[in-house]
């Protein structure tokens, strides 16, 4: 078997034409139009054609090719129907007739509130009825703090509003500027749980923790960043920590993890039912709004690559997830937080494995391998999305993140424990948090000393050309790093880069 048939069957590769072809049919029909959808399906299938021809040539005893490819042009063409029905919906919903106008709208958040500006807070919410008129669809919600305070995910809420056009094209069908006193529901059941493990660990982290270590807390466990300083926010950004703030796989690898070591005591089958468990519980406390399933789903991926030690079995799940996620949430294909789920999943459970096998291979201890290459790894792939968003790539985000491996796993693991019980045991949850107290400190200084280091970001375009000029770099970097030559072209380009940037502190604070 050849060098590319011995690839292909390493890793299981079968399902990613067809996802990736999901992702691009649905994300164009979304930004641009159904005709720009179809043609990537004619791309796309013609793409698979010739790379499953090539194959079959290259691989004694391949089977047909045609399969393949007629996997990728149906779901190319079953996305792109679904997604031109999706927007031909979003375009002519009701509502759109009523920008400019005042009304009065019920609406369910779908996620916590979070404060924007001064005291102005935003909230996407489900669409419920428009002036009395039952109507559907995705809003964006601003309101003031004073009057929408107890506004929480799943109550639904009746308010009077200004319609506004949405500004970025993600199936939302309006934007709603509310004003006045909201009248509220009652939430279901699911999230009134949630609503009050979320206030009372809150509370009893603020009874036992100093204040700034009391709202990280839990940011880092349950992705509240409601009451972060903006100043910790910019840090942790800088730093390249910001995503230690929001609910990713990562959380959810953690939780199911720690829950999996039982399996010396208990067994693996029940150990895995624990882990389920535990899983279902997480997705409910953190609130089960479309981000935390995906990250649920995306921590269960990873999960299943550390457990089966198999990238062949994770790679298939992974692209699977993609296509179930595309289905039951479309706007996914251009929410950011999906990219770098997805690319990140992708670097731990392909990427991270071969480049630790490799150190270990030269005598590096296998924790100290693990931890470095996880954090390059995720770094260097998501790089360019993060670059295209805040227009900046920081120099110091794998450093920073190989200091605050060690403080990541107790702190979840015991604030989510702490978080499990506060409401029925305080006391046993104030002594867990407690003990979180060491790690907050180091995590938030770390975050400081980095974000003050002379150039700890520096400037890159932003948007599409960002996003395109750091992931040539990136790919450009890993591609010298296979000759010494080129380990010592990019050692002198760091060194140069470093000191321009400190010597203009640029990208600081």
């Amino acid at each position: 078997m050849t060098g590319a048939g011995a690839a292909a069957a390493g890793v299981d590769l079968r399902l990613v034409p067809a996802a990736l072809t999901a992702w691009a049919v649905t994300a164009t029909g979304i930004l641009w139009n159904v005709a720009a959808a179809v043609a990537v399906v004619v791309i796309a299938t013609a793409a698979a054609a010739w790379a499953s021809i090539r194959l079959r040539n290259d691989v004694d005893g391949a089977r047909p090719w045609w399969p393949a490819v007629a996997a990728v042009g149906l779901v190319g063409a079953a996305f792109a129907c679904s997604v031109a029905l999706r927007v031909d919906a979003v375009e002519h919903h009701p509502i759109a007739d009523r920008i400019g106008d005042t009304v009065s709208v019920t609406a369910v958040p779908v996620e916590t509130p979070r404060v924007v500006a001064g005291s102005r807070m935003m909230f996407r919410a489900a669409l419920r009825a428009v002036d009395g008129h039952p109507q559907s669809g995705r809003v964006l919600v601003f309101a003031s703090v004073v009057g929408y305070g107890d506004v929480t995910a799943g109550r639904p809420a009746d308010f009077r509003a200004r319609v506004g056009k949405p500004a970025r094209r993600d199936l939302t069908v309006a934007v709603l500027s509310a004003s006045g006193e909201p009248r509220l529901g009652e939430a279901g059941a699911v999230h009134r749980v949630a609503a009050t493990v979320r206030r009372d660990f809150a509370e009893t982290a603020r009874a036992v923790l100093p204040p700034e270590q009391a709202v990280m807390l839990p940011a880092l466990t349950l992705g509240d960043t409601s009451a972060v300083a903006q100043t910790t926010v910019a840090d942790f950004r800088i730093a390249g920590l910001a995503h230690l703030t929001a609910v990713s796989g990562a959380n959810v690898t953690i939780v199911c993890g720690t829950v999996l070591l039982s399996a010396m005591v208990v067994g693996p089958r029940i150990a895995v039912a624990l882990a389920a468990i535990a899983l279902v519980a997480f997705v409910v406390v953190v609130q089960p709004t479309a981000s935390v399933l995906r990250a649920a789903i995306m921590g269960a991926v990873t999960l299943l690559a550390v457990v089966s030690h198999r990238r062949r079995q994770a790679i298939p799940a992974l692209a699977a997830t993609i296509l179930v996620v595309l289905i039951g949430w479309p706007e996914m294909a251009v929410d950011v937080g999906f990219a770098l789920s997805v690319s990140a999943t992708a670097a731990l459970v392909l990427i991270a494995p071969a480049w630790s096998a490799a150190l270990v291979a030269r005598r590096w201890p296998k924790p100290l391998a693990d931890a470095v290459c996880v954090a390059v790894a995720a770094q260097l792939i998501t790089a360019p999305l993060v670059a295209g968003i805040s227009g900046a790539f920081s120099i110091v985000a794998v450093f920073a993140n190989l200091a605050v491996t060690v403080v990541i796993a107790p702190i979840t693991v015991l604030g989510t424990a702490a978080a499990a019980i506060c409401s029925a045991w305080p006391d046993a949850a104030g002594l867990l948090i407690r003990f979180t107290g060491p790690q907050l400190w180091w995590l938030l200084r770390v975050a400081q000393w980095a974000a003050s280091v002379p150039g700890a970001a520096l400037p890159v375009p932003s948007g599409l050309a960002g996003v395109v000029f750091v992931a040539s770099t990136v790919v450009t970097s890993i591609v010298l790093w296979r000759w010494r030559w080129g380990r010592v072209i990019l050692l002198w380009c760091a060194v140069g880069a470093t000191a321009w940037a400190a010597a203009g502190d640029v990208g600081g604070p």
